[in-house]
Order: structure tokens, then sequence, then C-alpha cells
């Protein structure tokens, strides 16, 4: 069995790096931005270094055996069997999403997303001409849970076109259940709503827990839902600029086709197609690792925060590397905790009203897909700001 090192640090500063080189981050220890501090696996540098080895870098064509690996990795892994037409490539999961919510509804229609969620959802459902509806998730017990009556009456809404579903879900870290998936169907089908699932971080999951792919879930939720996927965030290869969307309606994919081509998010890095196929036909071991050191970062942030922070509380993470950590007993607002541990601590994190003003306030986000060293070094400087 291959092993990777995820141990040993890696210089990322000055390499034009936006977790370490943005201005914010200089002299302090980024554990925001959703990337990685640990190299990719052996063979994903390899399959680049191969392509790079050509010279000739033009306009790419994406070929069959990229479909193949697609269709591989989730039929082996997550048991989901996609058809090669179902797929459309594209350079990124935010532009999927812009383009999926452009072909599906008209300026003033509304899409409803689950507070606190990534930010960008916001955004995309905004730019877009739509309402932002939030159905607010319930925080009890150190973990989220779907409000299904609030759901319901939002989604019966006749404005209401959309649900975009976050699996796992960014910052809450749930890995939502094949029969809380079944319930939100249920609901949007009663209701004439379609729902578009973000699976970006769908193999960063926990030890103990499932990831299940909404469209999997039964043939009414594959008729009903679009999925945005991609290597990006597992494989921490954001920046290769590559993604997917799978539908198995022909007409539906007809409409987000000709969204892409007016986006102009329809071609694709050459390094992120060698990259997703080497991710996916030879870098699961990888994963599996990752996963299992991820999970090792998390238990040494609960039991460092149980002896030196009992007073914050800390989500279970199911899903993701973004650990949801809650401030409310300190008094302080997340804004004024995020500014305090970068100007006193200089740990960079995010406060949690990025993810909406209201189910956010009181939280913050951290970023725990590092060395363990580092983590420790900015638990340590953490402490010392919280516990004043």
């Amino acid at each position: 069995m291959k092993q990777h090192d995820f141990d040993t640090p890696v210089v990322r500063r000055n390499t034009h790096c936006v977790k370490w080189d943005c201005e914010e981050a200089q002299g302090a220890i980024p554990m925001w931005v959703a990337d990685m501090d640990f190299r990719v696996a052996q063979p994903i540098t390899e399959a680049i270094m191969r392509r790079a080895e050509h010279g000739v870098f033009g306009y790419t064509q994406v070929p069959p055996a990229y479909y193949d690996a697609i269709i591989r990795w989730f039929g082996e892994r997550h048991q989901w069997h996609i058809d090669r037409e179902w797929i459309i490539y594209t350079s990124g999961v935010i532009p999927a999403l812009s383009a999926v919510i452009k072909s599906m509804t008209l300026p003033g229609d509304k899409v409803i997303i689950q507070t606190p969620v990534y930010n960008c959802f916001f955004s995309s459902v905004r730019n877009n001409g739509c309402q932002v509806v939030e159905n607010p998730l319930i925080y009890q017990d150190n973990t989220y849970h779907i409000d299904f009556d609030d759901l319901e009456r939002k989604a019966a809404d006749s404005k209401t076109r959309l649900l975009v579903l976050c699996n796992p879900h960014n910052p809450a870290g749930r890995v939502w259940t094949k029969e809380e998936l079944r319930h939100v169907n249920d609901i949007c089908l009663r209701n004439g709503v379609r729902v578009v699932s973000d699976e970006i971080h769908c193999e960063l999951v926990m030890p103990g827990y499932r990831f299940t792919p909404f469209a999997s879930v039964s043939k009414e939720c594959l008729d009903n839902s679009v999925t945005l996927n991609s290597p990006s965030k597992s494989f921490n290869i954001a920046g290769l600029q590559i993604a997917n969307i799978i539908c198995n309606n022909s007409l539906v994919r007809e409409r987000i086709d000709r969204a892409i081509n007016i986006n102009e998010v329809c071609d694709v890095n050459p390094f992120g197609v060698e990259a997703l196929m080497a991710a996916y036909n030879d870098s699961g071991w990888w994963i599996d690792q990752l996963c299992d050191y991820l999970k090792s970062n998390y238990d040494c942030l609960r039991a460092y925060f149980a002896e030196h922070m009992p007073q914050v509380g800390i989500t279970t993470l199911e899903g993701t590397y973004l650990v949801w950590l809650d401030i409310r007993p300190l008094g302080q607002t997340s804004d004024e905790i995020t500014r305090r541990l970068l100007s006193e601590g200089k740990v960079l994190v995010n406060s949690g009203t990025m993810y909406g003003e209201q189910e956010g306030e009181g939280f913050i986000r951290v970023n725990i897909a590092c060395p363990r060293s580092q983590l420790m070094t900015a638990l340590e400087s953490m402490s010392k700001v919280l516990a004043k």
C-alpha cells in the first residue's frame, strides 16, 4: 500500500497562493479558504508532468477516457450509475451553479438555500436576478438538521423554482442521510421545485459516515435533480479549473449547455482534464488516507478545545475539512472574534456571517486541512486570544 506524507509542511507562501499570499494572511497562519496544505496524490503530479512535457497547451478536447473515469469512480465508490450523455464538463462548480440557475429560472424567481451555507450560493442566485429564500437549518446538540416544515412552506411559493442543496454541507459539516435526501425531494416534487445538488466535498467524509449522491437515492430524485461535482476540493486541485454537471434529462441538459455557452465557461484547462483522470483512476488510496488524517486532526482540535477552551462549542464533523465553531458563549460577534484572532493571535479564519448574517452569527469556520504541527500552533494561538 502506498503511503502519503501529510505531516511534512509544504511552503506555499510567495507562490501566488490565495490562501497564504493574500494581504490578510501576511504574518499569519491561514485557516480560512477551503483548500488544503497537502501535496496532491503522486499519480496526479505525474499525469500533469507528462502533459507539461509535451510543451503545447492549446484548446483541449475532452477524451472518452475522461467520462469513463467519472463513471467508474462514482459507480464503484458511491454505487451511482451515470450515463456518458448525462455529463457536461465546465470550469468549476460555481460557474456550473450559475449556469444551472440561469437555465432554470427567470429574473425574479426564488431559489431556496439552507443557511448557514457557502457564501457563493448567495451571489450565484442574485447574479442571475433571482431572490434568495433561506431555509435555515436547525442547530441542536452540536449538529444541524433540516427544517422540513419550513422547507415545505418556502417550496409552496409559486415563484420558487430551485433548491440548492449542499451535500456534504459547508459549513455545517453534515453528510445528509438517504432518508433526509428522500424527504427533501418529496417536498420539492410536490411543489414543482428542482433540486440542484452541490456535491463538491463528496469524498471528504469522516470514518463512520457515508456519502449518498442525491441522484442515487431513487429514480424520482434522479429525475428531479441536477448534480454538480468536481475532484477539486477532495484532491486539492481547485486551481486546475475542472468540474462536471450531471443531469439525466436531455431537455434540461440542452438548456444548461446553452447557459454555459452564454456564460462562456465551456472551455477547460488541459491539466484539469489529466488531473481528473489521474484522481479518479489512480488516487483512491490517497483519499482514504486523507480522510483518516483529517479525522485525527479533528480529534486533536476537539481534545485541545476541551482542555483549553471548553466554552467553545464544536459542531460534529461528518464531512468536509471545515470545522464550525460555536463562539456565542464568548459574548462577542463573529466579526469581532475573527478580527481579534487575526490581530492578536495571527490566525486567519472565516467569520460565520459570511454564510448567513443571522444563522452564521456567533460562529467561525476553521480549515483543518493542514499538517498537524500547523494545526496545533494555530490552536495554541487561538486559545491565548479566546481565553482573555
